[in-house]
This record gives structure tokens, sequence and C-alpha cells, in this order.
């Protein structure tokens, strides 16, 4: 069984999920699939093409923003912003156990105007710490 966490009533975010898991997204109201993990980090994970391949023969959409080890950048954080506006339905972000996902999308939101404090309440909701992002999700909230 997939481990979807929910960071608001549109966003999931996931450890690695495998192509078996793309039926239970869908079955959630997901509509698109967001995969921040390179390709090779993990080579016994489904990678991103058979995750795509999954996600678009069930019918849902399918895009890779992925975060590496030299972090977050301000275009990473434009096209996530920009795919939660732009999805119609629930977002499945994953990544190796969630938590690039949930920075990721703390970042988004901050961008797209969310209060800090809710952002940082909805991801411990779930799971997540978004303290070493917290000053820059300040800042974007604040632009």
């Amino acid at each position: 069984m997939a481990d979807f966490r929910t960071l608001s009533e549109s966003v999931l975010a996931a450890p690695q999920i495998r192509t078996g898991d793309i039926e239970e997204a869908r079955a959630q109201g997901v509509t698109l699939i967001v995969n921040n993990r390179p390709d090779g980090e993990d080579p016994s994970a489904d990678q991103g093409d058979a995750i795509e391949a999954a996600a678009r023969a069930a019918g849902l959409s399918y895009t890779a923003i992925p975060i590496g080890q030299s972090g977050f950048s301000e275009v990473q954080v434009d096209e996530m912003a920009k795919a939660l506006e732009e999805a119609e339905g629930k977002v499945l972000a994953y990544c190796r156990s969630g938590t690039r996902s949930t920075l990721l999308w703390a970042l988004a939101q901050a961008k797209l105007g969310a209060e800090p404090d809710d952002i940082a309440r909805a991801a411990m909701a779930a799971g997540y710490d978004i303290t070493p992002i917290r000053p820059m999700v300040d800042m974007l909230a604040a632009r």
C-alpha cells in the first residue's frame, strides 16, 4: 500500500512510488504526478520513464522536477508553483522519502502567497519538518 500523505486538499506527498501505486493515486483523485527524484538515484527503484508511462496509461499527467544534492533553485520552485496552479485535480509529488517534495511544495506555496505558519503546520501534520528551509519560505512569502 502506498504512503500518500496529505499536505493540502489538493496535494499529496509520498516516498518513492511504484508503477503499481498509480491506480491508487488515480482512485484518490490524483490527476498529476510530480517526480522530484533524479533518475538513477536508486537504480532499484522504478525510474521516471516507467512512472510516467504508467501515469499516462492511467490517464494522469506527469512532470519531472528533480531535486538533486545541489538543493532547490528558483526555477524548480517556479516549475512546482506552475504545476500546482495548472493541475485540474489532486497532485501527488514524490521523491525518496517525500521530504524534498514537501520542501519544494512549501517553497512554491510561499511564492503563491500562502502563510508560512500554515505551510509549516500542514507539512508537520503530514510528518515533514520544513525548518531547514523556513527562512526561504518566509522570504518568498514576504515578496
